[in-house]
C-alpha cells in the first residue's frame, strides 16, 4: 500500500493546473451568523462537472504512461467520479469506460456517455459494477481508475485543500465530507503538513458511516435511503483508512434533515446548488455549534450534482420545516359564499393560498359544516398564528396540521 505525501499533492497541483478550475474559497457572512463560526466556503461545484472529482481523475490520468493511455481506462461509478473520468480521458484522447449499475438514472448515464465515455451498464449495485469493471481491465488491459482507492487520485483531491489554505492561510478548522475517503485523506494530508495545528473533522451520513466504524473498530453496518448519495459508500480503502487514522481528528455524523437544511441554506443564503454529499460540511457544523463556536472554518462544497425533482422536494420540505408553507383545516357553514369568505380572510391576514381541496364527507364534525384543507404559503410560525388569530376572530375555526 502507497501512501500520499504533501510532495504528491503539489506534484498534482501542477500537473493539473489550467485544466481544472482554482474554484473561489469565499467568506459567508450570513452563514458565519447563523452557524456562531467565521465560515469559508470552496465552491467545488463550479467545475465544469460540478464536482471535485476532476482533480483526482485527470491526476491519475496524468500519470498513466503512453502504453496505458493506447489500452484506455475503465472506471466504477455511478456519479461523479464517472464524469470527471469520462470528461478528462475524452480531452486527452484516452479510451474510458464506465461500468455503471443498471439501476442508475438516465441523467446521470447520458450525461457520462455526453462526455465521450461508452457506458456499461452492468450489476444491480456499485460493488457488481466494481467486480465487472475489473473483469474488463483484466480481460482488455484497461487500466482501472479507482474513485478513492488510489494514491494518484488522493493526491489530486488533496489539492482542495492546498488552495483553501493557500487562499485563506489562518483556517483553524477543516471540515470534509467522506464517502470513501478520497478527499477527506487528501485535504488533511496538505493540511497537517502545511499546518499541524489545523483540526480536520471528516462528515458522514448516520445511515452511511463506514469510517466512522471503521476508525472506531466496529463491523461495517451501513444502509438505506439518503439525499447525500454522493457519500453512501458501503466501506473505505484500506489507504484511505490508514490516512484519516493519522491525520483525522474526528468523523462526526449528521442526520438526513440537516443535511436537507444545509442544501436549502446554500440556494438561499449563497445562491449556489449543492448535491446532499456537497453541503455535508456545512451540516456538520450546523448540528455541532459548540465544537466550532467562533472558529475560522473552512468547508468544501463538493459537488452539485443533484436531480432536479430531488432538489425540489427538498425546497418544499424546508419551506414546511420553516413554518413557510403550512396546511390548515379550516371549518365553516355550508352556505353560499363561505369558501370566498375564508379565502379572503387569508388573504387580509397576508397568506398566500397555494392548494384548496373542499372535503364533504371525509373527516367531518357534521353534514351541515364541511372542512376546507388550505395549503399555505406565510412568513414564518407567528405569522401563521397570526392568521388562524385572524380567522378565529371571523367565525372560522382553523386547525394546523403537524
Amino acid at each position: 500500500m502507497s501512501t500520499v505525501s504533501l510532495e504528491d499533492i503539489r506534484a498534482a497541483a501542477a500537473r493539473i493546473a489550467g485544466a481544472v478550475e482554482r474554484t473561489p474559497c469565499l467568506h459567508s457572512r450570513t452563514l458565519s451568523r447563523l452557524a456562531g463560526c467565521e465560515l469559508w466556503l470552496k465552491f467545488e461545484n463550479l467545475q465544469f462537472t460540478a464536482s471535485f472529482k476532476e482533480r483526482g481523475a485527470l491526476n491519475k490520468l496524468l500519470t498513466l504512461s503512453e502504453a496505458e493511455r493506447q489500452r484506455g481506462v475503465i472506471a466504477m461509478s455511478a456519479g461523479n467520479h464517472a464524469q470527471g473520468v469520462a470528461y478528462h480521458a475524452a480531452r486527452l484522447g484516452i479510451r474510458a469506460v464506465i461500468v455503471m449499475p443498471r439501476g442508475t438514472p438516465n441523467n446521470k448515464v447520458s450525461s457520462t456517455r455526453v462526455h465521450g465515455a461508452e457506458v456499461v451498464l452492468e450489476g444491480d449495485t456499485l460493488s457488481q459494477a466494481g467486480a465487472h469493471a475489473r473483469e474488463l481491465a483484466v480481460r482488455e488491459g484497461y487500466t482501472f481508475v479507482h474513485p478513492y482507492d488510489d494514491a494518484a487520485v488522493i493526491a489530486g483531491q488533496g489539492t482542495v485543500g492546498l488552495e483553501m489554505l493557500e487562499d485563506v492561510p489562518d483556517l483553524e478548522m477543516l471540515v470534509v465530507p467522506v464517502g470513501g475517503g478520497g478527499l477527506v485523506s487528501g485535504i488533511a494530508v496538505a493540511a497537517k503538513a502545511l499546518r499541524p495545528e489545523v483540526h480536520v473533522f471528516g462528515v458522514e451520513s448516520k445511515s452511511w458511516s463506514a469510517m466512522y466504524q471503521r476508525m472506531h473498530g466496529l463491523p461495517v453496518e451501513v444502509g438505506g435511503d439518503t439525499i447525500a448519495e454522493g457519500i453512501a459508500v458501503r466501506d473505505v480503502s484500506a489507504l484511505t483508512l490508514e490516512i484519516c487514522r493519522r491525520c483525522l481528528d474526528e468523523v462526526l455524523l449528521v442526520d438526513e434533515e440537516i443535511i436537507e437544511r444545509a442544501v436549502v441554506a446554500l440556494i438561499e443564503i449563497e445562491k449556489t446548488v449543492a448535491e446532499g454529499a456537497g453541503a455535508a460540511g456545512l451540516a456538520a457544523v450546523l448540528a455541532h455549534p459548540q465544537r466550532f463556536a467562533g472558529r475560522r472554518v473552512g468547508i468544501p462544497i463538493c459537488g452539485g450534482n443533484i436531480d432536479s425533482r430531488a432538489l425540489s422536494a427538498v425546497l418544499m420540505r424546508g419551506l414546511v420545516r420553516d413554518g413557510r408553507l403550512v396546511r390548515m383545516r379550516v371549518m365553516m357553514p355550508d352556505i353560499s359564499g363561505s369558501l370566498a369568505k375564508v379565502a379572503a380572510l387569508i388573504g387580509e391576514a397576508g397568506g398566500n393560498i397555494v392548494e384548496v381541496q373542499h372535503q364533504r364527507v371525509f373527516g367531518t364534525a357534521s353534514v351541515r359544516t364541511p372542512e376546507v384543507e388550505f395549503v399555505i404559503e406565510t412568513r414564518d410560525r407567528e405569522h401563521t398564528r397570526a392568521i388562524v388569530a385572524h380567522l378565529g376572530q371571523h367565525g372560522a375555526k382553523a386547525q394546523l396540521d403537524t
